[in-house]
C-alpha cells in the first residue's frame, strides 16, 4: 500500500500497473483507493494525478462513509464485548502474577500483573494472532478447490497486520514467491467462518483477475453468491 499527503490528510492507496493507455482512480465502498496506471508510468506521475483528483477522492470516501457501520471504540476494560469466530464474549481483566489469555464460557479472560488498557490490548492482539493462522489455514484449504479450473498453482498463506485492509494478494513473482500469496489480517479471526471464506475467496480471485472490475465481481459472485452479506457482517464485527 502506498501513501501520499494531501494537506493534513494522508491518502493510502493501492497501485497496480496494467497494459492500458490511461490512468484510472477508483474509490470502493470500503473507502479503499485503487490507482491503475499504464505499465511505463513513473511514480511521480501517479502521485501528480492522484493529488489532482484528491478532492474528488475525499468526496467519494465521505459518501461511502455514511454506509459503514459504527463500532464503539474499544477501551480494553472489563465488561466490554469482544468477538472471536463470530461469537460475542465479555472481557474480564484480572490482576495476577502471570500474563495469560483464556476463553472460558462466555468470557474472554485476560490476566496480567499490569492491567493498564494498553497492556490488555497488546495481550489480546497477541492471542488473536496466535489463534488466527491455524483457523485461516483450515479455511484456505477448503477454498482452494474452487479455483482448480483456473490453474493458479499452489498459492501460500500468510498472516499480517494491516491497518486498512482485511486481506491482500501478492501475484506470482512478488517477494520471490512462485504461485502467489494470500495475506489475511488477524483481525478477521473475530468474525464467523463465512467471513473468513469471503476474504480468502476474494483474494484468490485476484490471482485470476487482478483488478476490481466487472469480471472480478462476476467471478466472486459465481464462487460465493452471498459474498455481500458476509462482507457486511465482517464490517459489523471487525470494522476497519
Amino acid at each position: 500500500m502506498e501513501e501520499i499527503s494531501y494537506g493534513t490528510t494522508t491518502l493510502h492507496y493501492d497501485l497496480e500497473y496494467s497494459d492500458r493507455k490511461s490512468m484510472a482512480i477508483e474509490v470502493h465502498p470500503d473507502k479503499s483507493i485503487w490507482v491503475i496506471a499504464p505499465l511505463d508510468t513513473e511514480k511521480t506521475e501517479v502521485e501528480r494525478h492522484l493529488l489532482k483528483r484528491a478532492r474528488w477522492v475525499l468526496r467519494q470516501q465521505q459518501y461511502f462513509d455514511q454506509f459503514l457501520p459504527r463500532l464503539p471504540e474499544r477501551q480494553y476494560i472489563g465488561g466490554e464485548a469482544h468477538y472471536y469466530l463470530g461469537r460475542k464474549y465479555m472481557l474480564v481483566v484480572r490482576k495476577q502474577t502471570r500474563k495469560d489469555v483464556k476463553l472460558r464460557g462466555g468470557e474472554l479472560q485476560v490476566s496480567s500483573p499490569n492491567t493498564d488498557p494498553e497492556v490488555v490490548k497488546a495481550l489480546l492482539a497477541s492471542w488473536y494472532y496466535s489463534h488466527s493462522m491455524p483457523k485461516f489455514r483450515e479455511v484456505f484449504e477448503e477454498c482452494l478447490p474452487l479455483f482448480k479450473r483456473f490453474n493458479i498453482g499452489s498459492p501460500t498463506l500468510d498472516v499480517r497486520r494491516m491497518k486498512y485492509r482485511w486481506g491482500s494478494c501478492l501475484p506470482p513473482g512478488s517477494e520471490s514467491i512462485t504461485d502467489g500469496k494470500v495475506i489475511i489480517n488477524p483481525e478477521v479471526i473475530k468474525a464467523p467462518k463465512r467471513c473468513m471464506q469471503y476474504v480468502i475467496i476474494h483474494e484468490l480471485c485476484h490471482l485470476v483477475i487482478p483488478h476490481h472490475n466487472k469480471a472480478f465481481y462476476s467471478l466472486l459472485g459465481e464462487l460465493m453468491p452471498e459474498w455481500e452479506r458476509w462482507k457486511l457482517r465482517l464490517e459489523g464485527v471487525v470494522g476497519m
